[in-house]
């Protein structure tokens, strides 16, 4: 179904760009549409986060049980995800691919966007001090992620912890997950639709100028992916996993493959389970936990597209980006991982989170979203990829 959702996707970009370059000005007529897309996405942003960082949360329960094994997995999967998202936010700054770009539909709603931005904390220490909410509901009213955020993380290791008494209020939660993700669906089935308004209204009021831009931004992803596969990766393998890069890139290569051609790390995931016990001889017990777990809530590849594509959006606003809402960045672009995995067209969502966050506007997504089926299997295979290798370095450590 996701395949053909995919596809569908892809065919309300092609004709938006085709009704927006014969429509022109005319085009302006379909914003509406576009704007009601939007909005339905915005309504699921609270409730999405909530249940499904909680659900990661309760899921991860068992990790306190496997002792080293689950804290040296933990470890691995947010250091390189956090580098995986600064790199993309350093390369993105020294780049400046949205710098210039005169894009009249997007910057009708920068004054919007600025004056969100700007309310956002503007030092490390107060930042620390908003993740705390004084109030949730407020919080949540407020559409702040990062607080909700901070609150389901809490709330999940509470539930772990009081055992069997919390079952009841994790079935409920489970059940308020399943209810959203069916929203969810439902939702994305209007995607084509909505994509098709706001692509349309996008390039018959700006023209494609619109596009060129993207050129610049699809370099620095996948140069940054690059950087990261090539690079810290291979770097985690000889320092931590004492095993060698050329070695595990060549046994890898059909699960990497198939990545690429699948753009899915859950399709992936038996191959890649496959290749890491018969080509490479790693345990099935590390196997079996690390990777499964890393599929659902390992997203190096994803983390670091989010970071480009929000510091280019901010760009091509024209807003200004403290080092703070940076920080909030790498730190959103991980969280917001945890739940990824298990939301169709998990991109999108977990896109329109970060953006909310720090101040953007959802429009911003529509201009990426026309390369996002091509970055796609180039982010998914980095993903996986990551997975391997932390396989690799828990054997490492369970065998010492």
């Amino acid at each position: 179904m996701f395949k053909k959702l995919n596809t569908q996707i892809l065919l309300g970009i092609l004709l938006g760009i085709a009704a927006g370059i014969y429509l022109k000005e005319d085009a302006a007529m379909l914003v509406p549409i576009g704007e009601l897309f939007l909005r339905l996405l915005k309504m699921l942003i609270v409730p999405l986060v909530l249940t499904s960082i909680i659900m990661g949360v309760v899921g991860l329960g068992d990790i306190k049980h496997l002792g080293k094994m689950g804290v040296k997995t933990a470890l691995i999967f947010v250091t390189t995800t956090v580098i995986a998202a600064t790199i993309g936010i350093v390369l993105t700054l020294l780049v400046q691919p949205g710098r210039g770009a005169n894009l009249e539909l997007l910057r009708s709603s920068t004054s919007n966007a600025t004056a969100v931005a700007t309310s956002e904390p503007t030092s490390l220490a107060m930042l620390v001090t908003e993740i705390v909410p004084s109030n949730i509901a407020g919080a949540m009213a407020a559409g702040q992620i990062l607080p909700v955020i901070f609150f389901a993380l809490i709330l999940g290791m509470a539930l772990i912890a009081i055992g069997k008494r919390a079952e009841t209020m994790i079935n409920v939660v489970d059940s308020m997950n399943e209810a959203v993700l069916k929203m969810v669906d439902w939702i994305m089935r209007l995607a084509p639709i909505g994509v098709f308004a706001l692509i349309a209204s996008l390039v018959g009021l700006t023209g494609r100028e619109a596009f060129k831009p993207l050129a610049l931004y699809v370099t620095v992803v996948l140069v940054g992916l690059a950087i990261h596969a090539f690079v810290v990766l291979p770097t985690y393998l000889v320092v931590f996993g004492r095993f060698s890069p050329l070695q595990f890139l060549k046994s890898m290569l059909p699960a990497f493959g198939t990545a690429f051609s699948t753009s899915s790390s859950i399709a992936t995931l038996p191959l890649t389970m496959d290749c890491l016990k018969k080509k490479l001889r790693i345990p099935d017990k590390v196997v079996s936990f690390v990777c499964p777990l890393g599929a659902t809530i390992n997203m190096d590849g994803t983390a670091l597209y989010q970071a480009v594509a929000s510091v280019f959006i901010a760009q091509v606003y024209g807003v200004h980006l403290s080092m703070t809402q940076m920080v909030i960045i790498v730190v959103t672009a991980t969280l917001a991982s945890v739940g990824a995995a298990a939301i169709p067209s998990a991109g999108l969502i977990t896109m329109a989170i970060i953006f909310n966050t720090v101040g953007l506007p959802l429009e911003g997504i529509m201009l990426i979203l026309a390369v996002d089926r091509v970055l796609d299997v180039f982010r998914t295979t980095v993903n996986v990829y990551s997975d391997a290798v932390a396989s690799v370095i828990v054997a490492r450590g369970e065998d010492a």
